[in-house]
């Protein structure tokens, strides 16, 4: 039986959409059908320099894309303080939603997104591109050996890139008025998701926020950190910033084993990246060196991370169509626990504490 064709409309003209333009026409089940500008004419330029099809609809508004019967699902890459209303009415309208990250300014937000899409029967996930990566499931794997890594203890996960200085006063991200969680919610978000992901998404019982947090001029975060901490005694710790050169690491230490990965938002390559892993490290004799290395796992894919994330969204997507089946609760699980720790993290940060 041939895929379910899930027909895509975009709303805004982001940079990032650029990206997930690519990612929708090298998905099998997917298809560019539509984007939306507050400007047609920008809609114009961004589906022509993006490889839309020439049937494609191209529409002056938000409101046009989610009034077209033949859009099944919609990407939504706007400004965090816009989510609440696009994806709601969205949803409303019987659209699935792909939703840039952070999903909302916070989880009161984050659940009413949910509600108007578990009350219209469409599919929620977010746009967090790596947890889609066949690296991603190997790592779990691993993860979850109790032999080969044993029982988690700490976690220290780690995003910064060096912004310019246009970025640092014109950027959304830095707007108290677009984008408010600044950093936190821009790359903070995938600290945060890594983290839970290492603890299999059990939710910290604490958090503390590290020294050296920064705010620009009007209040917004461009450096930040935290520590979360567990019942059972695990810690993890985390650093986001616009203000250090580009780093992407996830270490994570067990009882037998440790994981490191450093590309694990966006890979070093498309097709073909790699973790390490530590088994029962220990020194030789004279402890002058490593008696046990840790061993590099390389995995490739076909598909780069965004396409892969686009294609589980729209197989989701067809299923429902298709066969009337619920939406996946995985994805939305995901993204609340997320929002959950991000809050927290938030209120411990403008405490100082």
């Amino acid at each position: 039986m041939a895929e379910t064709l899930i027909q895509f409309g975009i709303l805004g003209c982001a940079n990032v959409a650029r990206k997930v333009s690519r990612a929708i026409t090298l998905a099998p089940n997917a298809t560019l059908y539509a984007v939306g500008s507050r400007s047609l004419e920008k809609a114009t330029r961004f589906a022509t320099a993006n490889g839309f099809p020439p049937s494609a609809k191209i529409y002056g508004s938000y409101e046009a894309v989610l009034d077209d019967p033949n859009v099944d699902a919609v990407y939504m890459p706007l400004p965090t303080s816009l989510h609440l209303k696009w994806a709601v009415l969205a949803a409303e309208k019987e659209k699935h939603v792909l939703l840039e990250k952070p999903a909302a300014l916070n989880v009161a937000e984050l659940d009413q997104i949910l509600e108007a899409c578990e009350s219209n029967g469409v599919q929620f996930m977010d746009g967090t591109m790596w947890l889609h990566h066949p690296r991603t499931a190997k790592m779990k794997e691993f993860l979850s050996d109790p032999q080969r890594f044993g029982q988690l203890k700490s976690v220290q996960s780690c995003f910064t890139f060096l912004a310019d200085s246009d970025f640092l006063e014109n950027d959304i991200r830095v707007k108290p008025d677009l984008d408010a969680l600044g950093v936190l919610g821009d790359v903070g978000w995938y600290c945060i998701g890594a983290i839970l992901f290492a603890a299999d998404y059990e939710l910290p019982k604490s958090v503390i926020a590290l020294p050296g947090t920064v705010f620009n001029k009007a209040g917004v975060l461009t450096s930040c950190g935290a520590s979360l901490i567990w019942e059972d005694g695990k810690v993890a710790t985390f650093n986001c910033s616009f203000e250090a050169n580009l780093t992407m690491n996830v270490t994570a230490i067990g009882t037998k084993g440790t994981l490191q990965v450093h590309d694990f938002v966006i890979p070093f390559k498309e097709d073909s990246v790699a973790f390490s892993a530590g088994i029962e490290s220990w020194f030789n004799e004279l402890v002058t060196g490593w008696r046990t290395m840790p061993s590099e796992h390389v995995v490739t894919t076909n598909l780069p991370q965004d396409a892969l994330m686009v294609r589980e969204f729209s197989g989701l997507v067809a299923d429902i169509k298709r066969n009337g089946s619920k939406p996946e609760q995985k994805w939305p699980t995901i993204s609340r626990k997320t929002q959950l720790v991000l809050d927290a993290v938030k209120a411990a940060l403008e405490r100082g504490l």
